[in-house]
């Protein structure tokens, strides 16, 4: 589905709400390409609006190219090209978000100045000490599906230019500037896009995104790389196995960590 870039979304609290709504049902299938959207006065009462409120959000989603209205046949959503969707297994993300690191980015900023005091704090670094701020959005199939911004100790991202890092993963330029990585803590929760964010991975401003942090950390326990990976739920997914472990009421579910078992025939 193409997925246009919005700077503005529709005008009142509620028509915003209702675009946010739609454009997610059509993303997420829920409205699949090329079926009818119920009309504005079923939707009206579906959603407790007007039908004013409605048609500016449809208008909105029409501008988008997600829709299309004619009189007389109704709102149908139009077909595109599906962007491909990323998917990564937690139980082997770290080598997964490596292969994604293969494919294309687009550098958007880089530059030098104080680590914010969230990373230095993250990281173990000094006030004032200096790192390297590099913002990112990463493609598959020509289409934006992560945003990162990354912090690395001045010392360390000296030893490469912006070139580098446009068109090298971070994790090999880490490498080659002698760092031995020994480990590394994430965490995953969600945040709301900003209109910057928003931009560059051509979403409405306040999409729900993933949010994942990661401090990666050398073979003498200092923060090397602090990374904020903002990902489109649209293309991009966590998947997790389960096993059912336990006995009579303490039966619960646990992540199986480990090659997967073959399905008997």
């Amino acid at each position: 589905m193409r997925d246009h870039v919005r700077s503005n979304l529709p005008e009142g609290g509620k028509a915003r709400r209702v675009y946010l709504l739609l454009r997610d049902d059509i993303l997420s299938g829920v409205h699949p390409q090329g079926s009818v959207i119920p009309g504005e006065q079923k939707l009206a009462e579906t959603l407790g609006v007007s039908r004013v409120t409605v048609r500016r959000a449809l208008d909105a989603l029409a501008e988008d190219g997600l829709i299309e209205r004619r009189a007389g046949s109704g709102t149908r959503v139009r077909a595109g090209e599906g962007g491909r969707t990323m998917s990564a297994d937690l139980t082997t993300l770290i080598p997964q978000l490596v292969e994604m690191g293969r494919h294309s980015a687009r550098l958007l900023s880089f530059s030098y100045g104080p680590a914010p005091a969230q990373v230095a704090q993250a990281m173990g670094l000094s006030d004032g000490d200096r790192v390297q701020i590099a913002v990112r959005v990463r493609l598959a199939d020509g289409e934006p599906f992560s945003h990162l911004t990354t912090h690395v100790p001045e010392d360390i991202a000296s030893s490469y230019s912006e070139a580098d890092l446009a068109g090298t993963p971070l994790y090999q330029l880490l490498e080659r500037s002698g760092v031995t990585v020994q480990d590394a803590h994430q965490s995953v929760s969600a945040t709301l896009a900003s209109p910057q964010v928003a931009e560059a991975l051509g979403v409405a401003t306040g999409t729900a995104l993933l949010s994942l942090r990661r401090v990666v950390r050398d073979d003498s326990g200092r923060g090397v790389e602090h990374l904020q990976a903002l990902y489109r739920p649209d293309r991009f997914e966590l998947n997790m196995a389960l096993a059912r472990v336990g006995t009579g009421d303490a039966r619960h579910w646990e992540p199986a960590i480990g090659p997967r078992p073959e399905t008997a025939p």
